[in-house]
């Protein structure tokens, strides 16, 4: 490190900014805030670290995306290397044999801590989830959509950890949470396509791959084998194996639901795909792109948002005050 350089003009102000820099001309590697109580009294140093997105040099509008993929990214791919672990390396035969996850069900009986721990993470997750798309994450075309998603799923996985229907729990969990893997490792490529105004034809090679491999996961995993493995368990197996079985049209109801809000978003995959095949579209962008209202005022918020004391902020989106409409 080199030397420290300060500009104390605003002293008066009781307030000084205090820059690093370093040897060469590429400086500005850190920024220190300053308070002074009196000219008698203590200094106080802040350390205000320069948030990843910004420091990568990120389009505004894609920057305050990045924290929600990352964040969602590393959840979904711990979370899916977990139940494939359940159902490929403990000796559970959900996977291969459906029919399996009803085989000496009863009532009240117990349910394995590996799976419990499952379901204890998977509904945190989906409990953060209701919140967040409410008060924090970016507002989209299909918000809606994916707000019912998120109680559809907690309500679904909540019930069926009651009713010990936690076999076809975890069998749903994989087949779906493989695609969101995907989904986030591409958006966050799209996202650093342009860092600082360049093109990085990298990044836009594996959003175009991540792109194509998401969309043939998406029919594979959530419309193929969704319905052949778990549709076909919870309709016609579970009859045979346990005649009678609690909440039968109930359970099927939510996961025909889920099954017509998967077939939802894959419209939006296939109108993209046509989109690009037709030469309307270029390169890959997320499609559900922001209320362009709601952007505006989402960046409006952001500039004032450091002059607003802590008390006076409403919830945050990731850093932006969020236009929460329904």
């Amino acid at each position: 490190m080199g030397k420290t350089g300060a500009n104390c003009e605003e002293l008066q102000e009781g307030r000084c900014e205090l820059v690093l820099y370093q040897r060469s001309n590429n400086y500005a590697t850190r920024t220190l805030d300053t308070e002074y109580e009196s000219p008698n009294a203590p200094l106080r140093i802040h350390c205000k670290s320069t948030p990843f997105a910004e420091w990568c040099q990120l389009d505004p509008k894609d920057a305050t995306k990045v924290p929600e993929s990352i964040w969602k990214l590393l959840y979904y791919l711990f979370s899916w290397s977990y139940s494939t672990y359940l159902l490929f390396f403990t000796g559970y035969p959900f996977f291969y044999d459906p029919p399996s996850v009803f085989y000496d069900w009863r009532k009240g009986m117990d349910v394995p801590t590996d799976i419990a721990v499952a379901y204890l993470m998977q509904c945190s997750f989906y409990c953060h989830s209701i919140y967040a798309s409410l008060y924090m994450d970016a507002w989209r075309k299909d918000s809606v959509v994916m707000l019912i998603h998120h109680v559809v799923t907690l309500v679904l996985i909540a019930l069926s950890y009651v009713f010990r229907y936690h076999n076809v729990g975890i069998l749903v969990l994989f087949l779906h949470d493989i695609t969101d893997v995907q989904l986030e490792f591409t958006k966050l490529n799209v996202y650093f396509k342009y860092r600082g105004g360049v093109y990085h034809p990298l990044n836009d090679f594996i959003s175009n791959i991540g792109c194509v491999s998401f969309s043939i996961s998406w029919f594979w995993f959530r419309l193929y084998w969704f319905p052949l493995k778990v549709l076909y368990a919870t309709c016609h197996s579970s009859l045979r194996s346990v005649p009678n079985i609690p909440f039968y049209f109930f359970f099927n109801a939510l996961l025909f639901i889920l099954t017509l809000m998967n077939l939802y978003w894959f419209t939006y995959i296939v109108l993209f795909v046509v989109k690009i095949l037709m030469g309307q579209v270029e390169e890959v962008n997320d499609v559900r792109e922001y209320d362009a209202d709601a952007g505006r005022k989402a960046a409006d918020l952001q500039k004032n948002d450091e002059k607003l004391h802590w008390k006076e902020r409403k919830h945050l989106m990731n850093g932006i005050v969020k236009d929460k409409r329904l």
